[in-house]
């Protein structure tokens, strides 16, 4: 192990920029320091890796191998630095101007957003929250929970670290209203059977549970397209004969307005339990406590309403 005591912590921000600019001028002008002493940096750098990092190659500069590979690394010894600067012993939401970085499918995104920007306007005026969508292969991987503070995923969904429950939902059969065989607001498993469906994903690799419900049944699906999310899919199906199957909640928001229909199945019901996922070594941050307080009183007003209205 490298004795952390013969070590200038700070060229861990020089090497940052140089990782990220792989020019000595422009990483200078982003951290504010000269060409020659980012040079001398850099000559540090290379006696500690034994390497060069950054080479020439005509009239631009390239990383080398071990370069590429010090990427993700640095990026995430960023990362942890910053979150244990972060770290106060106390936490006032009033007065603080931290920004929390939330991950979600589109479904929860779009159900959750609008309350907690809500209740951060009348609890933490100064508070700010990014929204971003889950890994695009949806493996989400320790890494991914260190860069975020919480990851919003199902319950069931096998991700790293702590997690903790926030609101459920059920899986239901959507149709346009004009479906040909939607004659008593049911589809028997011949029906489906024989029906084309839209099959929501995550990345390359991740789908929902209905897909095993319906062989569950006796249905084989034949997927005519597939979308990324539960959002598009009500879109999709509405004014064509394909069948889908989204979260009650979004089925109920879009259907008034696509001119769809909520359709029995004989496919057994299945729950959807929405959960916010963290890193155990934020498990003890202050502000990371107050963020799942908040997501949890944001969670009862997307699934129960707000009584006072």
């Amino acid at each position: 192990m490298t004795d952390l005591r013969k070590v200038d912590v700070n060229l861990l921000v020089v090497l940052d920029a140089i990782l990220t600019e792989r020019n000595l001028t422009r990483a200078g002008e982003e951290l504010g320091m000269t060409q020659p002493a980012v040079s001398g940096a850099l000559a540090r750098l290379r006696q500690q890796f034994d390497d060069p990092i950054l080479t020439r190659n005509g009239r631009v500069f390239e990383l080398t191998a071990k370069g590429e590979e010090l990427v993700p690394l640095v990026s995430e010894a960023m990362v942890e630095v910053s979150r244990l600067l972060d770290l106060q012993p106390i936490f006032d939401p009033a007065t603080s101007t931290r920004t929390f970085m939330i991950s979600g499918s589109d479904y929860v995104l779009a159900q959750m957003t609008p309350v907690l920007l809500g209740l951060l306007e009348a609890k933490a005026p100064n508070v700010h929250i990014e929204f971003d969508y889950l890994p695009v292969d949806a493996r989400v991987t320790v890494d991914d929970l260190l860069r975020r503070d919480v990851i919003i995923a199902s319950s069931t969904a096998g991700l790293p670290g702590k997690k903790q429950s926030l609101f459920s939902d059920s899986f239901v059969c959507i149709a346009d209203a004009s479906h040909p065989k939607l004659v008593t607001g049911a589809f028997s498993t011949d029906d489906l059977v024989d029906a084309r469906f839209v099959q929501s994903r995550f990345g390359d690799v991740a789908v929902t549970i209905v897909d095993d419900l319906l062989i569950q049944a006796g249905v084989t699906p034949t997927i005519a397209l597939s979308v990324q999310g539960f959002l598009s899919v009500p879109h999709v199906v509405a004014g064509s004969d394909l069948l889908g199957f989204v979260p009650e909640r979004l089925a109920l928001q879009a259907k008034d307005a696509l001119g769809l229909v909520i359709a029995s199945t004989p496919v057994k019901s299945a729950t959807l339990v929405e959960a916010a996922h963290w890193h155990p070594s934020k498990t003890n941050d202050p502000a990371i406590v107050w963020l799942l307080a908040l997501l949890r009183e944001a969670s009862e007003l997307v699934e129960f309403g707000d009584d006072k209205q």
